[in-house]
């Protein structure tokens, strides 16, 4: 029997969520005009004042807001409160390492968690499951948005973060661990050490998975299935929009439901920024229509999928997304951070190195590997071995403070790279996903 958090506004008709929408929206339009200078300009720029704004069919009138708007405005530019009503951040990468900083207050906070509370019920969580959150905690929002909304579905939780895999399976066998929250490459590589250590479906008690923060294949869910004996739920959100919840997958595992009454969604053609019909393929688009200490209005994802308002079999109403099929930009994520070609490239080029250079990402082990592979300058060009080796950990040094992940650098010779007569190849995915 399919569960809800809040299964009145979960099932709600299209009619009462368009009707909640539009009056949130007139509301956070009015606020954003108010107390957020930078959005203001941007509305008058284009010659939109909130009167004009009366419903959601007057959202396409609203200027949209991207990255480099983020970034232009760091840290306190987009802010919708004064500082002293906010109680957190959350912060992922920017494009030239500049990071994107989330501001929340109490009921940004709170709000938050019910829509990841929504997440763990939607995937057959009660307040009888125990809940294991192996998503780093910290400034990325993974662990702590799934940890407050197992706390909201009243589970007990087990807030144990990445890292050190026997230890984690060591708490899910003894615990009786039924709901596991953590990026699909860590679910599957979870799965692979129990399979080592002799563990078959039925000696893990875990039930579901929830997984998300870096994209990942059908294929991978069945595996992640098959080995782990579990149902895996697809998760996802923006630090940008508060994290995890945004949207999630229920019982049908057939596109994730967005929780509209937090998020109105659009898919815009992404070079004409022209709204497209319900089915069509573009850009993602949300408004975050009651976030009170950062209020993202008409924000550009980058991600690519499509909205369907089909009727699903779980009862729930909300519009879903498709899984995305890529970004309108270069971002590319790995063991869920996100980075950008530009970062490494500035990397490379502080350190003396020329723009000769691909980045080469592979899953290893159900893991994501990172190598960047650079040519070293003439006058760097040399056959001593531990001079090499140095230049290289001088690299992985530098590129693990602007990515805050670990990459591998292979220095190779002058002119070893293949030039190319049209846009150079920087990017090389050979994971399949």
């Amino acid at each position: 029997m399919e569960q809800y958090f809040q299964q009145e506004i979960e099932c709600a008709s299209y009619e009462k969520i368009r009707e909640i929408q539009s009056e949130k929206l007139v509301k956070q339009v009015k606020h954003v005009w108010d107390n957020v200078p930078y959005y203001r300009k941007k509305m008058e720029d284009k010659g939109v004042k909130p009167e004009d704004i009366k419903s959601v069919d007057d959202l396409h009138k609203l200027p949209f807001l991207s990255k480099a708007d983020l970034r232009e405005a760091y840290p306190y530019g987009l802010l919708g409160v004064p500082k002293d009503q906010c109680v957190r951040i959350h912060s992922t990468s920017g494009t030239t390492g500049k990071r994107v900083i989330a501001f929340y207050t109490q009921h940004d906070l709170d709000l938050w968690e019910d829509c990841c509370a929504r997440a763990i019920m939607a995937a057959g969580g009660t307040k009888d499951d125990v809940c294991h959150i192996a998503y780093g905690f910290g400034l990325f929002t993974g662990g702590a948005g799934l940890n407050g909304g197992s706390h909201k579905v009243g589970c007990l939780t087990v807030p144990i973060s990445s890292g050190n895999t026997d230890r984690q399976i060591m708490f899910i066998k003894d615990l009786s661990a039924t709901i596991l929250c953590c990026t699909p490459s860590y679910a599957a590589y979870l799965g692979e050490r129990m399979q080592e250590l002799g563990y078959g479906p039925d000696d893990i008690p875990l039930k579901a998975g929830i997984f998300g923060a870096e994209a990942w294949s059908e294929e991978m869910r069945q595996s992640i299935q098959k080995t782990m004996g579990i149902k895996a739920f697809d998760i996802y959100g923006l630090t940008e929009l508060s994290g995890p919840g945004v949207a999630f997958e229920c019982s049908a595992q057939n596109g994730m439901h967005i929780n509209e009454d937090h998020f109105i969604a659009e898919i815009i053609d992404p070079e004409t920024e022209e709204v497209l019909p319900e089915g069509s393929q573009g850009e993602l688009v949300f408004t975050a229509v009651d976030k009170e200490a950062f209020p993202m209005i008409r924000y550009r994802t980058r991600d690519i999928c499509t909205l369907t308002r089909e009727k699903c079999s779980c009862g729930r109403t909300h519009v879903r997304m498709g899984k995305p099929m890529g970004r309108s930009d270069d971002m590319l994520i790995i063991r869920g951070v996100n980075v950008f070609p530009s970062e490494i490239e500035t990397v490379l080029l502080n350190n003396g190195y020329g723009a000769n250079y691909q980045i080469v990402v592979d899953r290893v082990n159900n893991t994501d590997t990172l190598d960047v592979q650079v040519e070293m300058t003439p006058e760097m060009f040399t056959d001593n071995v531990g001079e090499i080796e140095e230049r290289q950990k001088k690299l992985m040094g530098d590129l693990k403070s602007m990515l805050g992940i670990k990459a591998k650098v292979s220095l190779l010779a002058p002119k070893s790279i293949t030039r190319s007569e049209g846009k150079a190849v920087r990017v090389i995915d050979k994971r399949k996903i």
